[in-house]
């Protein structure tokens, strides 16, 4: 990373130039055609309101004019060539000096005016606050695609895993503390670096709130890929919440499994017919695979927790009252059930004379009682290595 300097004057704006109340940072990627416009309207936003501050535009690997323009603008151009959305916000980030940091890109969509309403929240006492587009965008600013089915999508399952109640999570202007960097230790370099920001916030548990702005159409041409943009953020999303990817279909698997192999054991009648073999080895497998989900959701919370620095309700709800005994004793019991069932069986075969092997229903229920038993058994072994790296206050928990 390094750095290229606009033309010699003090900061944007009136204030004091040994104190920045505002870094705005821009990233750009060959925005030749709006990014002087974009540093222009920034450093009078913060002329006009005398805000005390900085215009960092962060050049990606840009192959046009694009670094040039914006120096001559005045603003302090931080050259990143790691191309990616996230790595242009992690060198901006880290060059800003402003108390506060106002985001936005390159493209003329959002209006730099605003910058006077993200301030006034974060001195309210919010750490993160997020613009909010959804109810004034202007014609053609947003493809129907994002404004109807993707944005709200993802915004919609970010909440849901994360309780973060952010309506417009995807937003590119933003603003945040300073000084919460640190605690959010962000580290994403592509498009999903707007959705870890809402989400380590979220888990750091920092004050977010959010502003209505106006989103415009944009100038020069879109570097977005709505598919591809949209599985990494879906990605991020899903490996940082072990409870939906692992914990709920696990759960979901096991109760179809068991359901299952009831209806078949009790004989029922459902839907005029009696089920038999078929279905019961249907659920065996579902409860089979139901299980092995659960543990590998187990194991990511514990990885999480221990080795990234997660924080989780629920599993600290569990390890305060699960050891690694109560696994081994659960895996046993259950193998050794299986055992018992498997042994049945062969005495019956015995008894028979050796002939054909019966008993298809206990045979299966055995198997399935003796897998099930070893996945909980040595689990919960893989669970408590994970744990080693407990601190001595945590295992006392």
């Amino acid at each position: 990373m390094s750095v290229t300097h606009g033309h010699p004057g003090p900061p944007a704006g009136s204030g004091p130039t040994d104190h920045l109340v505002v870094s705005v940072v821009i990233p750009c990627l060959n925005e030749e055609e709006n990014i002087q416009a974009c540093v222009t309207a920034a450093r009078s936003a913060l002329r006009d309101n005398d805000l005390s501050g900085e215009v960092l535009v962060v050049d990606n690997d840009s192959e046009d004019l694009s670094a040039k323009l914006a120096a001559e603008a005045g603003a302090t151009v931080i050259h990143e060539p790691r191309r990616g959305y996230g790595s242009a916000y992690l060198a901006g980030l880290e060059a800003a000096r402003g108390e506060f940091v106002v985001m936005a890109d390159a493209d003329l969509t959002y209006d730099f005016n605003d910058i006077p309403k993200f301030v006034e929240r974060l001195r309210s006492g919010a750490d993160l606050v997020m613009g909010d587009r959804m109810d004034n965008i202007e014609p053609g600013a947003m493809p129907w695609l994002h404004r109807y089915i993707g944005n709200p999508l993802l915004s919609g399952i970010l909440n849901l895993f994360f309780r973060t109640g952010v309506r417009d999570a995807h937003c590119g202007m933003r603003a945040l503390r300073r000084e919460a960097l640190p605690r959010m230790a962000l580290r994403t370099t592509g498009m999903e670096f707007a959705s870890e920001m809402v989400v380590r916030a979220s888990k750091e548990r920092l004050v977010i709130d959010e502003v209505p702005i106006r989103y415009s159409p944009r100038g020069g041409t879109s570097k977005l890929s709505s598919f591809r943009d949209g599985w990494r953020h879906l990605r991020y999303l899903l490996v940082h919440s072990p409870f939906y990817l692992f914990i709920v279909p696990g759960l979901v698997l096991c109760v179809l499994g068991v359901l299952a192999s009831l209806l078949v054991l009790t004989n029922l009648h459902l839907l005029g017919r009696i089920w038999d073999i078929h279905t019961l080895i249907a659920g065996s497998l579902l409860l089979i695979v139901g299980v092995q989900v659960l543990a590998m959701g187990i194991c990511a919370q514990t990885y999480g927790v221990y080795y990234m620095g997660e924080r989780d309700a629920r599993f600290d709800a569990m390890r305060r009252r699960v050891s690694l005994e109560h696994g081994l004793a659960a895996g046993a019991i259950l193998a050794t059930g299986g055992f018992v069932v498997g042994a049945v069986v062969v005495v019956h075969w015995i008894v028979d004379g050796f002939g054909a092997l019966g008993q298809e229903r206990l045979a299966l229920e055995a198997a399935t009682l003796v897998i099930i038993g070893v996945q909980i058994f040595f689990a919960s072994f893989l669970i408590s290595i994970l744990g080693l790296r407990r601190t001595d206050h945590e295992s006392q928990v």
